[in-house]
């Protein structure tokens, strides 16, 4: 928290430059991230990128950094919170503001948050707002589970939804999850060119609905993800 109030002190003044900060793998803790969120609504503030993976972050922290999102000046674009406790609650915040008009965030990095099925519920209201910026979205090593992938299928399939790359690696997807997302592949408006599916469970059946999907002339993804164990499957439209 001491040097995060150093730091404020160099983002607030006039003459500041600065536009990607890297805090990850600190004890910041929630009072340190209040601070930095002070100072991110300052016009004196320029900062576009900000990673603060594993950085003792909660619920409580997540509240200061929403706060921050939805102030007018905000440059913020894009947020790295992975491996934090932020857990269902504190993904609802930050959803809630994503639907803020004045917030301009396109990045945001959950890896490892603690979000299930009821996170992904709070994300799909943002993805479905009209004003969302939001163009990449991290879940991976979260229990999403189908149910999750349904919800967030659901949302690709928004016409306000712009998403372009989701990465849902280790989620413990099945079939019926990759079901899901091959219905919104095919969704006429789904913006997505880029989604991972590495370490999940979709068998046989499940690649084959989405290798399926990639003939259709109608998909517009350009990169597909899947590994498993040893075995790895990787697809680039040229």
């Amino acid at each position: 928290e001491e040097g995060c109030a150093s730091l404020v002190s160099a983002l607030m003044s006039n003459p500041s430059h600065l536009r990607e900060l890297d805090l990850s793998n600190n004890d910041l803790k929630d009072s340190g991230l209040k601070l930095l969120s002070a100072v991110l609504g300052n016009p004196h503030c320029k900062l576009e990128t900000l990673r603060l993976s594993r950085c003792l972050v909660t619920e409580e922290g997540c509240a200061s950094m929403a706060s921050a999102l939805r102030s007018n000046p905000s440059h913020l674009r894009e947020l790295d919170l992975s491996y934090n406790h932020a857990g269902d609650s504190g993904v609802r915040l930050l959803s809630a503001a994503l639907e803020d008009p004045h917030c301009r965030l396109e990045k945001l990095k959950l890896s490892g948050c603690g979000v299930t099925e009821k996170g992904c519920a709070s994300l799909v209201s943002a993805l479905r707002s009209n004003p969302s910026h939001l163009r990449e979205l991290d879940l991976s090593n979260n229990d999403l589970k189908d149910s999750g992938v349904q919800l967030l299928s659901a949302g690709l399939r928004n016409p306000h939804c712009k998403l372009e790359t989701l990465r849902l690696s280790g989620c413990l997807v099945t079939e019926e999850g990759c079901a899901s997302l091959v219905s919104a592949l095919r969704s006429n408006p789904s913006h997505l060119r880029e989604l991972d599916l590495s370490y999940n469970h979709p068998g046989d059946s499940g690649v084959r609905l989405l290798s399926a999907e990639l003939e259709d002339p109608h998909c517009k993804l350009e990169k597909l993800k899947y590994v498993e164990n040893l075995c790895q499957y990787s697809y680039q439209a040229s």
